[in-house]
């Protein structure tokens, strides 16, 4: 099984797709006119902008539900698979990835919130699905991804998290995995059988102590390494560049496992970032287009840049020998699978009798908020095929699968895991980086009409069919609601928050 899906893996992350994600994130950089970097500040203030309601989250709730999904154990055991396999230059394509990711990002979110419907209960619903049968005109193309993003979603990618988590508790506690596997396997079940607004509730209160109090700690790390961040900077970008002695000869890998990983955390373009962005209740998709730009940084440029320098400036970390899987380039960890392991001995050589038990307890919370994210973007696009096909069996069945995986993942090891996540990853970004490229102009119109409305001094409002839109009859709605709060005449005057 595991040779099967290496060789499938082998294909889907081909070096087309690690240059389709860097090339596609700078065109999109330059159409844009480099939007993560000229509204940076904006996205910040944006944060607070909207509120929950019957029909929506609130921007900050659909920032939460995406860094959910985006901050999981790709933040610290992906970071260490990385810099084994990439060497430390794979940091820095890491943040390539997302610097340049943070432009696809809005555009999938944007295109999300334009396209968004609602489900038979009144919420707002969408995702990669939508727009691409709503605005590409190509149903069989949705379905596709809808079929593909269940499956990864839903089964592929929930076992890397819960792996990780019984593998950290093990390493740290002595807990067993199968009392790990009960313990996510009762706490899932009491959040997903409770809907959207409770996944959406848990992840706001979850989801910015855990990413805070992470960043915090690594942070007290480096500043008592300081002397040496400067060593460790100048060797991440000539390891990103193969001008290191040492590791020049994992050029290539640096590249691709930086790609690999960084889209694996991030999610830029993967397609799942869209689903809770089209959730939230906002007067303009680009609102939330940036919102989501925003998260990116978070979970790349904050969050994961956090591990890799607590694992470069500790010297705990192994880089393996391309030529050669039984030697090591380099090796500071001995005895420790590449994964949490190498994080926790890191920290826990600095603040013994802590660092292992804090980074088990940070990998629970990232890893399980993770797994919440997954069932949410599954459940989404089930319910968008029950728009043409009867599956009233689906939902109730999607939650026992995940439950299963779950506990499953647990009991097993970490490489099949891995193997499995990176080909649910691989197909999504394959099908959505595609599509995209073709609906790329509905969201940069509504860039255009964000930006000429608060250069006006207003809060913006969203006409979909002043923006050439005429298949988002929600937006309608919408505006006329927006209209109606901020006055009654179209140029209101309300200011930008």
């Amino acid at each position: 099984m595991q040779d099967f899906v290496n060789a499938i893996n082998d294909w889907v992350w081909s070096p087309a797709l690690i240059y389709l994600c860097l090339l596609v994130g700078l065109y999109f950089s330059i159409r844009g006119r480099f939007l993560q970097v000229r509204h940076f500040g904006r996205m910040i203030r944006l944060l607070m902008d909207g509120k929950s309601s019957d029909q929506g989250v609130s921007s900050f709730q659909a920032l939460a539900m995406s860094l959910a999904g985006r901050v999981g154990t790709g933040n610290i055991a992906g970071v260490a698979t990385a810099i084994t396999f990439g060497g430390p230059g794979a940091l820095f394509w890491m943040w390539m990835v997302a610097f340049l990711g943070a432009s696809t990002a809005f555009v999938e979110s944007t295109l999300a919130q334009i396209y968004k419907e609602r489900d038979d209960k009144g919420f707002f619903i969408g995702g990669p699905a939508y727009y691409f049968e709503k605005a590409l005109g190509q149903k069989w193309y949705a379905v596709l991804f809808a079929i593909s993003a269940i499956a990864a979603c839903g089964l592929l990618l929930p076992g890397v998290q819960a792996n990780s988590i019984a593998e950290a508790m093990n390493n740290s506690l002595g807990i067993a995995p199968s009392i790990s596997a009960a313990v996510i396997a009762a706490l899932l079940g009491f959040i997903i059988f409770g809907g959207v607004k409770r996944i959406a509730s848990s992840a706001e209160l979850i989801v910015p102590f855990m990413a805070l109090a992470y960043i915090i700690v690594a942070i007290v790390i480096i500043i008592m390494h300081i002397g040496q961040l400067p060593d460790v900077l100048a060797l991440i970008f000539r390891s990103a560049f193969g001008m290191d002695s040492t590791f020049g000869a994992v050029l290539g890998l640096a590249i691709q496992w930086g790609v690999k990983r960084g889209v694996y955390s991030n999610e830029a373009g993967q397609g799942t970032g869209p689903h809770p962005s089209a959730a939230a209740e906002v007067s303009h998709p680009a609102k939330q287009g940036l919102v989501q730009a925003f998260s990116v940084y978070v979970d790349t440029l904050f969050v994961c840049s956090a591990t890799g320098f607590m694992l470069i400036i500790t010297g705990m970390y192994n880089v393996q020998d391309p030529a050669n899987k039984e030697a090591f380039l380099y090796q500071g960890v001995r005895g420790v699978a590449a994964g949490p392991g190498y994080v926790q001995t890191a920290m826990e050589n600095i603040m013994p009798g802590f660092g292992a038990v804090f980074v088990a307890v940070a990998l629970f919370f990232f890893a399980f908020t993770t797994i919440m994210a997954y069932y949410y973007i599954a459940e989404t696009n089930i319910r968008y095929l029950t728009r043409t096909v009867k599956l009233n069996w689906a939902i109730p069945v999607l939650k026992v699968v995940i439950l299963f995986v779950v506990i499953y993942s647990c009991l097993k090891t970490a490489d099949l895991a891995w193997a499995l996540g990176d080909l649910g990853v691989g197909l999504m970004a394959w099908l959505n980086i595609i599509g995209i490229l073709f609906l790329q102009k509905p969201a940069f119109a509504a860039l255009r009409d964000y930006e000429a409305q608060v250069k006006q001094g207003k809060d913006p409002i969203y006409d979909a069919r002043a923006n050439g839109v005429h298949n988002a009859p929600v937006w309608d709605e919408i505006s006329a609601k927006y209209r109606k709060e901020f006055g009654e005449h179209p140029d209101h005057d309300r200011f930008v928050p």
